[in-house]
């Protein structure tokens, strides 16, 4: 199996079976046997497809019907346009040989030369002109549906171009060092010593990017604790929210406990932090990641936050919601989101987040704070979601906040106090 095989079966699953990019890719390269080359080569193919589809299709669909294209046809096709239209390294017969073996194998010699035909056009023409109106500009060049580009618009009209392009640009390794166990530039010396660059980043004082690591998990300074994987607005939050020892803290939604073991950090380990989830699995992921970091303060609670009778306290200091969202903001690491997610699941969960707000707001402590965060930039999960709050709960907004690419992911972040 190649590497291109293996973006080939990852991008049919996203397509044809709902899969994600992400676990989707990492499943079929841990049974692959592919070298690291090959690994990084194929996980380039399958986030440069989804990164660029729309481009990529429209460069297609200038020689052949797509529509009409058996869909496993259709893939080829575009794993192969990909490199031609965004890989100058690769060379272009290596691209289409590939391509139309692949579709030989899939429908046999007929398509196969419609295949060869098609890309072979692809190489010598590239691709038609980008619109010159900016709005469709934008939406073809860097593959954004309309209605994204439209609450992109909402959200910063005065850089829509410049950050249409850089969701379209692939994301930088972050890592949060452990600031109980080294700091930033002894990491940084550790790091260099075992042939990684790491450079600081100055919106948070822990935060590095990482460059030529490969796996994280091979690296002997993380398995030692002394650094996890975190993107700097995620590292923001648990900065805006300031935990201190002896806090009683909730860390609702807590997923695999990014957020958890970076409050137990900043609070010494010496807070009571329940990490909340419905996903016992995710939780014991977050554990996990706690022990390996040296973390003890943590208390892993698998509930639903919406169950008045949930196992949690009834009052806690300080809460921290990263609520479930569209993860727009996030569309660097994980592309397949703009193909999945349409329009009307924005008022869907921002429903949901309205609810788990006034679920969390009712264990607040008086004088607590409570921080808000989404991985997103539209209004109605950011903004208008914090507004209405402060509204009907009379919390007042203290700290309002947004990250944008290249800097980090596209975070909003609200701390309220009581």
């Amino acid at each position: 199996m190649t590497a291109r095989d293996v973006a080939r079966r990852v991008l049919d699953r996203v397509d044809r079976g709902g899969a994600w990019a992400t676990p989707a890719l990492d499943g079929e390269l841990a049974r692959s046997g592919l070298d690291e080359r090959d690994r990084r080569l194929a996980a380039e193919l399958v986030y440069g497809v989804l990164r660029h589809r729309a481009r990529i299709d429209r460069a297609l669909a200038a020689h052949a019907d797509l529509a009409r294209t058996p869909p496993r046809v259709v893939t080829a096709l575009r794993v192969a346009a990909y490199q031609l239209l965004f890989l100058d390294r690769v060379p272009s017969y290596a691209a289409v040989d590939d391509a139309v073996r692949a579709a030989r194998g899939v429908a046999g010699t007929w398509l196969s030369g419609f295949a060869n035909a098609v890309l072979r056009k692809v190489s010598r023409e590239r691709e038609p002109a980008l619109p010159d109106e900016p709005r469709a500009r934008i939406e073809i060049e860097h593959s954004l549906p309309a209605w994204i580009v439209d609450e992109l618009a909402a959200a910063a009209p005065d850089r829509l171009a410049e950050l249409a392009a850089a969701f379209a640009a692939p994301a930088p390794l972050v890592a949060r060092g452990n600031r109980l166990q080294t700091t930033r530039e002894d990491l940084i010396a550790e790091l260099a010593a075992a042939g990684i660059a790491a450079r600081p980043v100055a919106a948070a004082p822990m935060a590095l990017t990482l460059d030529g690591v490969g796996d994280p998990s091979r690296a002997e300074s993380f398995r030692a604790g002394r650094w996890t994987v975190q993107d700097t607005g995620a590292q923001l939050v648990g900065l805006i929210a300031a935990p201190r020892p002896g806090q009683r803290i909730l860390d609702a939604c807590a997923g695999v406990g990014g957020k958890s073991t970076h409050l137990a950090e900043l609070s010494s380990d010496a807070a009571q932090i329940d990490a909340a989830d419905q996903l016992p699995t995710k939780l014991d992921l977050a554990i996990e990641t706690a022990h390996r970091l040296g973390l003890a303060s943590i208390r892993p609670v698998p509930c639903d936050l919406l169950d008045p009778a949930a196992p949690l306290a009834a009052a806690y200091d300080l809460i921290v919601l990263d609520a479930p969202c569209s993860g727009l903001g996030v569309l660097r690491r994980h592309p397949d989101a703009k193909w999945r997610q349409k329009p009307a699941d924005v008022p869907r969960l921002a429903q949901l987040q309205r609810q788990l707000l006034d679920a969390v707001v009712a264990r607040l402590a008086p004088e607590g704070a409570l921080v808000y965060s989404v991985c997103t930039f539209t209004g109605a999960e950011g903004p208008d979601q914090v507004a209405a709050l402060v509204a009907r709960t009379g919390l007042r907004l203290v700290d309002e906040r947004r990250t944008w690419p290249p800097d980090a992911d596209a975070f909003y972040i609200a701390r309220l106090e009581r």
